[in-house]
């Protein structure tokens, strides 16, 4: 079976200690050190998870190397992050929130995972996501919770 490439915004991490959100983040977590999703994180990640207090960013350093991959920044996640905000899927003020949705594209994620109904895992936001990204040449990427995908 192929181990689907999973990008996780920082939101997955912090919501290992959020009553609401652990047990499906935490889940998400066992699934990603048991081998069924590699992880992508994106340097929008890094940053965030720098300001982070130290048991979220601790859930980054516990992820073994080998389940792990990097979304290095480029000019290609730049252009992409740019033209989610042009064409009005999110405003100027969400810019990491279209950073990390970027990433997720450029990289050619399966999923992207994320606590964020506000900007991200949100339907008319998600169809937005997908258009610009058929415009620009990406597939388009399926945004869920990481309640949806984690086994139950």
């Amino acid at each position: 079976m192929k181990r689907l490439r999973v990008y996780a915004d920082t939101s997955v991490f912090g919501g290992c200690f959020d009553p609401e959100f652990e047990a499906a983040s935490t889940a998400f977590f066992r699934e990603v050190a048991a081998g069924r999703f590699k992880l992508l994180v994106g340097e929008m990640t890094g940053r965030e998870l720098g300001g982070a207090p130290e048991n979220v960013r601790k859930v980054l350093r516990e992820i073994a190397p080998e389940k792990l991959e990097a979304v290095a920044p480029c000019e290609e996640i730049a252009r992409l992050r740019d033209a989610y905000i042009a064409a009005g899927v999110l405003g100027a003020g969400s810019l990491a929130d279209a950073e990390h949705v970027a990433a997720a594209s450029v990289a050619e994620a399966d999923i992207l995972v994320s606590w964020n109904f506000k900007h991200i895992v949100h339907f008319d936001k998600i169809a937005g996501f997908q258009a610009v990204n058929l415009v620009h040449g990406y597939k388009p990427l399926r945004i869920y919770s990481p309640r949806e995908v984690v086994e139950a």
